[in-house]
């Protein structure tokens, strides 16, 4: 079973709780899991993916769990009332969705000791929080590849969300694999400050179109940009889901998030008693990253080298950060074989050379 909390119930301040009838015993009752969701379930994106995660434990587990969500929260004190909320209305375990929930998750969990939280993307853990990643940055090397055999103008537009080193990332692990398949290839980036708005994500999308970008790429949540490409006759790649059904013709293929394995992993060590804090960083090899099927259009070059490359990733044999790397100031960041360190990805707010943002 599953309850949704709205965002004007969570305004309001009152306690959107379902109370279960005491017909039986209290260790029968179903265990809570609760969900904080910075944008609509229905995104198709980012928190869509998390969406489906939820549903998979309710498909594990059927009434023995009850989960509840409460979706559009913005990073900032409306996250603390959302997350105080599901902790007071019962449940046992909530996961957090967004970087920006960082903070409020921490400080309500000092107050409830006894519930356990998680939270996506942040890095900041206590004895009854863990936090949970996954490594995008290998999927957008693959993508990246993709991009750099099929565009003509050898430019490339990336729309993105804030400049959190989860982003940042992104942008450098996908020029550097274009790159390597086309020396002269640009990345024009335009920052939206918004992980979803269709309207201006539509728009930074035709502004990169007329700066001549061909491909167009995303770190946002709708499908509006791809929908933009789809009518100026150039390629582009989903975020977070497949996204083809939006635009068939444009749609290469995309990033898929799956966090299904992971929150039935965690629900059932809640349950049973076995959960411990922690950090997880998974990626292609864990499942947690996984590409759509490619577009009929994708040259056959270009699908060999992205297997190849997702092959290499999963193998270990390839690393998207191998140096010599420098930044866009020529400042020299990984010497020549060298690997970047999990600490250096988690921090990296610099722009390799030849990123234009």
């Amino acid at each position: 079973m599953s309850t949704i909390i709205t965002r004007r119930t969570l305004l309001a301040g009152a306690a959107a709780t379902s109370v279960l009838p005491l017909t039986g015993a209290r260790a029968q009752a179903p265990f809570g899991v609760g969900f904080v969701y910075v944008g609509p379930v229905g995104d198709h994106g980012w928190t869509w993916t998390h969406d489906q995660g939820r549903k998979a434990v309710e498909a594990a587990y059927g009434n023995k769990v009850k989960t509840s969500f409460i979706e559009n929260v913005a990073e900032g004190p409306d996250a603390a009332r959302a997350i105080r909320q599901l902790a007071q209305a019962g449940d046992k375990l909530i996961f957090t969705t967004s970087f920006g929930f960082m903070n409020p998750t921490i400080q309500v969990a000092k107050q409830f000791p006894k519930v356990f939280f998680e939270h996506a993307t942040g890095y900041q853990r206590a004895e009854n929080v863990a936090t949970y990643n996954a490594r995008f940055y290998e999927g957008r090397a693959v993508i990246g590849t993709i991009a750099g055999h099929m565009s003509k103008s050898g430019q490339a537009g990336y729309i993105a969300s804030f400049p959190i080193p989860e982003v940042v990332m992104g942008i450098n692990a996908f020029h550097l694999a274009a790159k390597k398949v086309n020396p002269n290839f640009k990345t024009k980036v335009i920052w939206a400050s918004t992980w979803y708005d269709p309207a201006k994500e539509a728009d930074a999308a035709k502004a990169l179109i007329d700066q001549g970008c061909d491909i167009i790429t995303q770190h946002t949540d709708s499908a509006a940009a791809l929908q933009a490409a789809e009518q100026r006759g150039v390629y582009a790649f989903g975020q977070a889901s497949d996204m083809k059904a939006f635009a068939p013709k444009a749609h290469l293929s995309a990033i898929v998030d799956d966090w299904s394995g992971y929150y039935v992993k965690r629900v059932k060590e809640a349950m049973d008693g076995s959960w411990k804090s922690g950090d997880v960083w998974g990626g292609i090899k864990d499942g947690m990253v996984k590409l759509a099927p490619y577009n009929d259009a994708v040259s056959p070059a270009a699908r060999a080298a992205a297997d190849e490359l997702q092959k290499g990733i999963v193998s270990g044999t390839i690393h998207p950060f191998t140096g010599e790397l420098k930044d866009q100031k020529g400042t020299l960041r990984l010497k020549a074989g060298e690997t970047a360190t999990d600490e250096v990805l988690s921090k990296m707010d610099w722009y390799v050379d030849g990123v234009q943002a």
